[in-house]
């Protein structure tokens, strides 16, 4: 029994009964003619009649490049058309019909890889330069040369003496060193301190003052005040290039302070080995540096009784100790402070 039709244009009966009929009311045919806009033109007659209507769109999309052979993409439009005629059913308040479309698309880069051509991504101009300077791959950088000439620790191009002779003693920029500044380097001068009412010196630094015991005294050069009974005095010996004090040479140093209190008239040699470049030179003044200071702060001993001496022929991980009665410098300045250690 075929389902009757109401009075709203619907259908009354059996679901199965219901969707036959739509099927065979929706046949391919038209069975009425649709409302359209009188706006509206129209093309053909009969059947085949048709509408011109006008749609306006906007839209966009993405499409990011996953790899060199697989793009992924997302876009959206949205439609406005210019009445409520699209759908073939009208309101009463007759609102124009508009839809928005979305799609994701996947891109595939297939064929040979040397004749296919890859599109266009937009790059970020700066990603270049980031990632050379973390992976170079272009950029061949070399590596720098920073060249010494005279060998003194200083470069060339911050060295203001770059013809310094070997072993010579030299600041941190390159220059000979004058501890008495009277004009002749460390390395020509004879009188290492001469005092400066003795200047001008010679071409070999020497003043012109006339040498007496009081102005010997004064230069720091050594004369004799009497003699010395502290013995036998042990050397301290250093490993590697270290200029810490071990624990066997604390034991010896503090049998040493206990014979300087023991006789006040005593002063104490320290000699530093070590001549052999410039390297060797500071590492025999940090040497005998650290044996002073460990005697001064660790043991209590003044530091005037001690006559500092570096850079002599030896061997250059030993320190020697001597008892005297001579007088003499108790300090000297770093000859290359550039490869100094500093005590921690």
């Amino acid at each position: 029994m075929a389902p009757d039709c109401n009075s709203a244009g619907g259908f009354i009966g059996k679901r199965n009964d219901i969707q036959k009929a739509v099927r065979d009311a929706l046949d391919g045919n038209y069975e009425t003619a649709a409302t359209v806009s009188q706006r509206r033109a129209s093309v053909g007659s009969g059947d085949n009649q048709y509408q011109l209507r006008h749609t306006v769109f906007i839209g966009g999309g993405y499409e990011w490049r996953i790899s060199k052979g697989f793009s992924l993409g997302l876009e959206a439009k949205y439609y406005q058309t210019g009445d409520d005629y699209l759908d073939g059913m009208t309101t009463n308040g007759n609102e124009k019909d508009n839809f928005l479309t979305g799609g994701i698309n996947l891109g595939f880069n297939i064929g040979n890889a040397n004749k296919k051509t890859e599109p266009k991504w937009f790059i970020n101009p700066l990603n270049y330069l980031y990632n050379e300077a973390n992976t170079p791959q272009h950029m061949k950088l070399p590596t720098p040369v920073l060249p010494d000439a005279d060998g003194d620790g200083v470069t060339d191009q911050f060295d203001q003496e770059p013809n310094t002779p070997a072993g010579a003693a030299v600041d941190s920029h390159g220059v000979a060193r004058d501890s008495d500044g009277d004009g002749v380097p460390d390395y020509k001068d004879k009188e290492l301190l001469t005092p400066q009412r003795c200047f001008p010196v010679n071409a070999d630094g020497v003043g012109t003052c006339p040498p007496t015991c009081c102005d010997s005294i004064a230069a720091g050069l050594i004369s004799t005040r009497g003699k010395c009974n502290l013995g036998s005095m042990p050397s301290i010996q250093f490993t590697g290039k270290s200029i810490s004090i071990s624990t066997a040479a604390q034991t010896s140093l503090a049998s040493v302070a206990q014979q300087l209190q023991a006789n006040p008239d005593c002063k104490l040699n320290v000699t530093g080995h070590g001549a052999s470049d410039k390297r060797a030179q500071q590492l025999s003044w940090d040497r005998t540096n650290a044996v002073i200071r460990y005697l001064v702060e660790k043991q209590g001993i003044s530091e005037n009784r001690f006559i500092f001496h570096y850079g002599t022929e030896g061997d250059p991980n030993t320190v020697d100790l001597e008892g005297t009665t001579e007088e003499g410098p108790n300090t000297a300045p770093a000859p290359n402070p550039q490869y100094q250690q500093h005590h921690k």
